[in-house]
């Protein structure tokens, strides 16, 4: 996982962000030689995700720690439980606590909201995604963590599909020249969504040969009449301000798939805390 994601690089930028050129309180207060168990416990109700973010924390402090993990990522958090355990230099284990702790927060946070996005979604067919709306440096993580809460991956980055949206629009000087600029330009491999506003785009983007046609901020009666219209021609998308509020409503006028920016990008971490017990 760590090198799927190249974790190990990103981590030690953190930690140094962090730790400088070293833990002053700790280190005034803590002996070399002491030794340690922190126990990382939740404090909240959600979705567990980041456990491997966190050993490796650790581990990159200290090669020799030990890190027992209790749950797994997709584990259904309650408060008090016990999410894994880890042994060590007092210092190591207090100087990696917060960072450790940031991580697991942040990816239970969102992995928990996916899942509850993902459990409105599912009776309709539809599936949940996110978007490129992350915070820089967090994104493969971020999109993991949409996975383990049940949910998938819109496109990565701006490299691994086309994705025309108003200001590719206006540009191109129309939605058939910006379809046609995108398909002469993509290979046969390369997918091509067009976002669109109203039924006269929807119309446009067909004609224009798109792969997948967003439905950008239309209330529920206009997405029905897009998908009757698009009639399984182009995958649908609906987007645009949707949540747990009008998620459903945009499922059931039949589009294939709904994207939420709110997944990762105003998510709610997650309650997540870590006790020392014992000490030697």
């Amino acid at each position: 996982m760590e090198m799927m994601f190249g974790l190990d690089e990103r981590l030690r930028s953190w930690l140094e962000e962090d730790v400088g050129s070293g833990d002053l309180t700790t280190n005034a207060i803590v002996g070399p030689e002491m030794e340690a168990t922190g126990i990382v416990h939740a404090k909240d109700t959600g979705v567990l995700a980041g456990v491997f973010a966190a050993r490796r924390v650790f581990e990159l402090l200290e090669p020799g720690i030990s890190f027992t993990a209790k749950l797994a990522d997709g584990a259904e958090l309650a408060p008090g439980s016990v999410i894994a355990e880890v042994h060590g230099t007092a210092r190591a284990v207090l100087t990696g606590e917060r960072l450790a702790l940031n991580l697991l927060q942040h990816m239970s946070g969102v992995a928990t909201r996916t899942a509850r996005l993902a459990a409105i979604a599912a009776p309709y067919g539809a599936r949940l995604v996110d978007t490129r709306k992350t915070t820089p440096g967090l994104r493969l993580l971020d999109k993991y963590a949409v996975r383990v809460g049940g949910g998938s991956n819109h496109r990565l980055g701006l490299y691994d599909a086309m994705l025309i949206k108003d200001n590719h629009i206006q540009v191109a000087g129309g939605i058939r020249e910006a379809l046609a600029r995108a398909r002469a330009y993509a290979s046969h491999m390369t997918k091509i969504e067009i976002e669109v506003e109203d039924l006269a785009g929807v119309r446009e983007a067909l004609a224009g040969g798109a792969d997948v046609i967003m439905l950008d901020n239309m209330a529920p009666e206009m997405m029905r009449e897009a998908v009757e219209i698009i009639d399984h021609r182009a995958v649908v998308e609906a987007s645009g301000g949707i949540d747990e509020t009008t998620l459903a409503a945009a499922a059931a006028a039949g589009v294939d798939v709904i994207s939420v920016g709110a997944l990762t990008h105003s998510v709610k971490a997650l309650d997540i805390s870590m006790d020392i017990g014992r000490i030697k």
